[in-house]
């Protein structure tokens, strides 16, 4: 696209000289603000790729990839099921559950949950909840004994603690002489976890399978089965294949349709933080559009030489394009180099800051993530160098149109 001579020329405009000292002053204006808005773009992008693989991974060792249930709430003759359901490719876990909901109270503290039965043993194939135990002991939960596990903060809503007695309280009732009773059940509490996400530390309560049938009246039922997959992010694919291969009686859903609300909120609000620091580059595009502008009416006498000299419009258009594109490459090679050393190195970065300045940015007992994760995706830096590429070359379009309408004769008859 450029002569040799246009890029010469183009890259000599943008060293300083005496009488243009100004123009040399909005242009490294230019360099550091392209600068300073990709390494923010980038930077920002990591962090928020960084928050979204730490909220799936917590919501996932809770969560399955993906589940199976039955039309009416429940599965009849699973467990032939679960043994096709093993056989599948791409599943490497599965465990039979029931969910259900139900009140739980200790002396005057009441709190509503969601009961899950879980098989002790089975579950560890799909949920890291076994990871995660804050207190007590998750083997501790045996068939017919009638052990609870609790998240951390219902069981502090509770005021329930290991080896505390808890009575669940469930929807479904007894007639009795009396009356129709709701059905009552005392739990000694044997485990709290703690997951690090409120969804689940503050509502779920673990019981064993055996009882919850019992319980719930479920005798040789279950509410449905959870999987573990090879790839948590082909889940949506895999399910749509395992969903083919059993009859219309069954349900498949993957995590993304479980989380589906809150995962699309974070994609929406990284696209907008995409748009607005967007816009930190653009007024930087904007000061190459002045620097050029001014650059041009300084070099109205060397433009005028060179038109006589026989430089075509195009010529003398390309080489503040040259001019333009130099403050734009330098300036986005600069922020993509600092991005990508701040995005790598922010877990280093931000408790040296915290230290220096003697607080904490993200308070454990404020946000769900205290630590300030970062995740570069090549992806996002090429997209953020597009970006400022691309406003760079729309900008020195209108000043080096301009220049190329410049008529000698007008330019050199104050000269």
């Amino acid at each position: 696209m450029f002569k040799p001579l246009s890029l010469f020329i183009g890259f000599r405009y943008t060293r300083a000289k005496r009488r243009n000292q100004f123009v040399s002053f909005i242009t490294l204006s230019s360099f550091i603000g392209i600068a300073i808005g990709v390494w923010a773009l980038i930077t920002v992008l990591s962090v928020m790729n960084g928050f979204q693989a730490e909220i799936r991974e917590r919501i996932l060792g809770m969560a399955a990839h993906a589940t199976i249930s039955g039309m009416n709430g429940s599965l009849k003759q699973w467990q032939s099921l679960d043994k096709k359901i093993q056989q599948q490719p791409h599943v490497i876990g599965s465990a039979p559950y029931i969910l259900r909901e139900g009140m739980l109270t200790n002396g005057s503290n009441v709190h509503g949950a969601l009961i899950r039965g879980v098989d002790p043993q089975i579950e560890k194939n799909v949920s890291e909840v076994s990871l995660h135990m804050y207190r007590g002991s998750y083997d501790a939960l045996n068939e017919h004994k009638y052990g609870i596990i609790l998240g951390r903060y219902l069981a502090r809503s509770i005021g329930a603690v290991v080896g505390s007695k808890v009575t669940m309280v469930t929807p479904s009732a007894n007639i009795t002489p009396a009356g129709i009773m709701p059905r009552l059940k005392r739990f000694t509490v044997v485990g709290i976890f703690e997951m690090g996400h409120n969804q689940y530390d503050a509502n779920m309560a673990l019981i064993h399978l055996r009882d919850a049938q019992t319980l719930f009246k479920m005798k040789g039922l279950v509410t449905g089965i959870r999987l573990k997959l090879d790839d948590l992010y082909s889940a949506p694919r895999i399910s749509r294949e395992i969903e083919k291969t059993l009859n219309g009686f069954h349900r498949v859903i993957d995590w993304t349709q479980h989380h589906a609300n809150l995962f699309r909120a974070i994609n929406i609000e990284k696209t907008m933080m995409l748009l607005i620091l967007s816009l930190i580059i653009a007024v930087a595009a904007f000061n190459i559009v002045s620097t050029l502008v001014i650059v041009v009416n300084d070099k109205q006498a060397d433009i005028a030489i060179l038109r006589t000299l026989g430089a075509s419009p195009g010529m003398v258009m390309r080489i503040f394009i040259a001019q333009g594109m130099l403050i734009g490459v330098v300036g986005t090679l600069l922020g993509v180099i600092t991005g990508i050393l701040t995005a790598q190195n922010i877990e280093t970065i931000v408790p040296a800051l915290e230290s220096v300045l003697g607080f904490k940015f993200l308070a454990p007992d404020v946000y769900l993530i205290s630590d300030l994760p970062s995740e570069m995706r090549w992806s996002d830096v090429i997209v953020t160098a597009t970006i400022s590429f691309s406003l760079t070359v729309l900008a020195t379009i209108y000043p080096a149109w301009r220049a190329s309408r410049i008529q000698p004769a007008e330019a050199l008859r104050y000269e």
